[in-house]
């Protein structure tokens, strides 16, 4: 990465880790747009940790509370409370993409591999938007997250584990798992956010120890920590407009673009002019 490649990647993957149109897509697509090179799986997760500094920052009181509530709960065998739902949820939540992650590793990083190509990420952005269409129409809008309980953090993280696909999106699996079954829009996403933390931590800092060990030099690791610096800042503003926007509007806006994006994908890559 060069300077400017690290920003642009910084600030695109800001921009669509937590909007629901998927960050690992933009990240191959966009760069192959400029003529870069791909930035290949491992770099992309090492680039998301950004996103966990940001969602960290957001969530900091959220996050507390549950840790907080959880251990208190078990202090007093009250076990059907709500931060301990809610963390039990996250933890088996988190389940399934590590395991398929794990299994799948080999596969996802090939920069030239069956995950990595453009049509995949061209079908799976327009396969997401009619299945968040979907959700959205079916949403009843009657349950919070308090409300939530392990077999739905099982059910949603089961979701999740569509992102190790370019083009699901992780945020977009999870929230229209979320709305399928009955969750109100700002409390899908806030859910969402939570449930991503650990997997992308985890994928990340796996993914940071392998990239060092193969060893980079100064200028390459000063790139690194400019589309660092840059995902975590645009990240935040990304996770406050989203959850302000899901109070008053739907997700067809996030529906329509994934449509047209996915279909720019495959035109564009079936005329040869991204790669």
């Amino acid at each position: 990465m060069s300077a400017v490649e690290a920003i642009v990647l910084g600030v695109v993957q800001g921009l669509t880790e937590f909007l629901p149109i998927s960050s690992t897509a933009h990240l191959r697509v966009v760069p192959s747009l400029f003529g870069w090179p791909d930035p290949g799986a491992a770099l992309s997760a090492v680039i998301q940790l950004g996103s966990v500094v940001a969602v960290v920052a957001y969530f900091r009181h959220d996050l507390t509370n549950i840790l907080l509530g959880t251990l208190k709960a078990l202090k007093s065998k009250n076990y059907d409370s709500e931060e301990l739902r809610l963390f039990a949820g996250i933890c088996l939540g988190t389940l399934p993409i590590c395991i398929l992650g794990l299994l799948l590793k080999h596969i996802l990083e090939q920069s030239g591999g069956p995950l990595r190509s453009l049509s995949v990420i061209g079908f799976s952005a327009v396969f997401m938007a009619l299945f968040l269409l979907f959700a959205e129409r079916m949403n009843r809008k009657t349950r919070t997250m308090s409300m939530l309980g392990v077999k739905d953090g099982l059910l949603i993280g089961l979701g999740q584990a569509l992102a190790l696909i370019p083009g699901c999106s992780r945020s977009g699996s999870t929230l229209t798992v979320a709305m399928l079954l009955n969750i109100k829009r700002e409390d899908a996403a806030r859910f969402s956010f939570l449930l991503g933390v650990p997997a992308i931590i985890l994928s990340g800092l796996l993914e940071l120890k392998e990239v060092l060990h193969q060893g980079l030099d100064q200028s390459h690791m000063t790139d690194l920590a400019i589309a660092l610096v840059f995902s975590t800042i645009v990240s935040y503003l990304a996770i406050a407009w989203l959850l302000k926007y899901l109070r008053t509007h739907s997700t067809y806006i996030f529906v329509l673009y994934r449509l047209i994006f996915g279909v720019a994908v495959l035109l564009l890559s079936s005329n040869g002019i991204i790669r």
